[in-house]
Formats: structure tokens, sequence, C-alpha cells
């Protein structure tokens, strides 16, 4: 490998992008409002889980107990008390789940609607049948608690939506560049020179790498001081994990790109990749309960090992070696995609 060609090519793919401004602004703009949209909406730790509309009440978050409410269940927590005017109001809602349970304010017997088809409405009912009961006919048990960190859904979804940035920057800011090159006779104009495929792969990898990590600090911390992220480990597993994690993203990227001729064709492939990796690897929501088959598919994407790296060191405290499984496939799949793009790749159409 001739390291002076590899600059060369690596230096001007980084001139390439900086000089696109609407790229450029783009990729740090879109995370960015991802995040503040969902730390407005999530954000706020009064949020609740549960919705319980009353009614004839004045419209509005009900901020504490009224009259023809039982005390013990509004002090039940994670329940948000919304008034109706009326029973169409409620209804309306409820019907739309948009609240999963409408209760009657008034003395006993209470009068209550649910929807057969909310899983919510079933455990709010629960908790509101339970709040009737007296004091003393409480079963005996024996609680035992733990005391956790609290992390906010934010938190959680912050890696999700950097990792997700990185993931859509390097499969389509290589990928499609590449093939776009080879339609446009580029690739075969530096066939002509001494440069080789691994090197020009090389170079695209490490200028890619570069552009995730420059705009990857940038946006953290820029959400950083608007949104105050705590973060249990350390910094530098944290990059180290994010590096690795972009290194296989950006290879999978060059894999894509190692034969395509076709812009078209490029695009529907990388939407064929990126869409499953963004559901199933857990950027938005855990897939925990999901079906066995489904787990093990989300195995082979790297999206999958880099966000559970990056969530056990941000959220957990881990450090690298906690998450050396992780870092291990990761590497394994950069250099398995690394060396067969090498490998198939095509300077012609």
């Amino acid at each position: 490998m001739n390291f002076k060609r590899l600059w060369i090519i690596f230096k001007a793919r980084n001139r390439e992008f900086f000089r696109d401004k609407a790229a450029l602004g783009w990729n740090f703009l879109f995370p960015f409002l991802i995040v503040a949209g969902f730390a407005i909406i999530f954000g706020d730790k009064s949020y609740s889980d549960f919705k319980v509309g009353v009614f004839p009440h004045a419209p509005g978050r009900i901020q504490m107990t009224t009259q023809g409410v039982p005390d013990t269940f509004f002090n039940t927590r994670h329940l948000e008390f919304i008034g109706f005017g009326t029973l169409a109001e409620g209804m309306q809602k409820l019907n739309h789940h948009k609240i999963d349970f409408l209760l009657k304010r008034g003395d006993t017997p209470h009068q209550y609607w649910i929807s057969d088809t909310s899983p919510k409405g079933y455990i709010v009912e629960k908790m509101f049948l339970a709040a009737l009961q007296p004091a003393h006919s409480a079963p005996q048990v024996a609680k035992n608690a733990i005391q956790g960190n609290e992390i906010r859904y934010i938190e959680w979804l912050f890696p999700g939506i950097l990792a997700m940035n990185m993931m859509f920057s390097a499969l389509w800011g290589v990928g499609y560049i590449v093939v776009r090159y080879r339609k446009n006779g580029v690739l075969k104009r530096l066939k002509a020179t001494p440069l080789t495929a691994f090197e020009y792969l090389s170079a695209q990898l490490l200028s890619r790498i570069f552009v995730l990590m420059f705009t990857l600090v940038i946006i953290w911390v820029g959400c950083d001081l608007i949104f105050k992220f705590t973060v249990a480990g350390s910094y530098l597993d944290l990059c180290a994990a994010f590096l690795i994690g972009g290194l296989s993203l950006t290879a999978m990227g060059l894999l894509v790109a190692s034969r395509g001729t076709s812009e078209e064709f490029t695009s529907g492939l990388l939407n064929f990749i990126t869409w499953p990796m963004m559901f199933l690897s857990e950027v938005w929501f855990s897939i925990e309960g999901a079906p066995r088959w489904v787990q093990t598919v989300a195995q082979t994407f790297p999206l999958t090992h880099m966000l559970r790296a990056i969530r056990k060191i941000m959220n957990e405290g881990a450090s690298l070696a906690d998450v050396g499984w992780e870092l291990t496939v990761l590497l394994l799949m950069t250099t398995a995609c690394l060396s067969l793009g090498a490998k198939m790749f095509s300077w012609h159409k």
C-alpha cells in the first residue's frame, strides 16, 4: 500500500464533501432536529405512561385531586388525568386510543369506560379496581425495592439517532457516491494511475470516518449544551465504540458500491439495507419481546452491535472490556466487507 496515494484520495474526498454546503449542513441539522423534537415530547419528567379522562370537568390536564375521583387512584404514579366537558368528548378520545381510561365523576358506584382493544386500558382498569379496595383487605406481601438509576427516554434514544445518522451517511455517502463515480467515468480515469482498488477503498473509508466523527462531536456537544445528557461511562470508550461502528457501516457501503453501475438500483439496495437495520437494531425501541427469529436477524446488522456497545457505555457505565464481544463482531464485519469489496471492485461500468 502506498500511503501517499491514499492520502491524496483522502484529501480530495474530504474537500469535495466540505465544499457541498447543503450536504454538510443537513448532516448537522437532521439529527439535531430529531433529538430536539423527542426532547420536547418525552424530555419532561412529568410525562406519564397512562392517560385517564375525567368528565364532566374543565378541559385540560388535572393538576390536583377533584371531587368524585378516588384519592388513592388519583395519587397513583404514572397516571395523567385529563378533563373533558362531556361524555361524547371523552368517548371520541377513547375510541381513537388517545386516552386509555374514561371515568365519570360522581359518587359510587363509579362508572368508567375502556376499550377492549387497548392493552393500556386493561392495566389502568386493574389499577382503578385495586385502588378501590379497602386498605385492610390488601394481600400480605413483602416488597423488595432497588435503587435504580433513572434513564430518560431521550438519553436512551440519543445514541440511536446518532448511530442512525452515521448509518445513512456511511452507506449513502460512500456507496452511492462510488457508483456515481463509476457511472460518470471517474473511476475509469483513476484506473490509469498506479492507485490500487484497496488503496482507493481504504481512502474512501478513512475519509468517511473522519467526516462521521467530526459530525458526531459537533452534534454531541451542541445537543449536550441544551439537553444535558448523562454519560455513566468514559467518553473515550464512547468515541472508540462510535469509531469502530462507523468503520463497519462504511465498509458495508463500500461492499455495496464495489460492483454497482446503476444509481437507481444502488438507491433501492441501500434502502433495502438501511430500513430493516434501522427498525431491527433498536434505534427507536427495544425488540426484547420480539420473536426469536427477528432477534436472530438483528444480530447480523452492524448497527445492532454498535448500539448495544454504545448504550452499555453511556447508560450502564461499561468499559471497552465489557463490550469486547460487540466490538470484536464489528471489527470482523469491517475486515470482511472491506476485503470482499476490494476483491470484487470494478473500475468500469
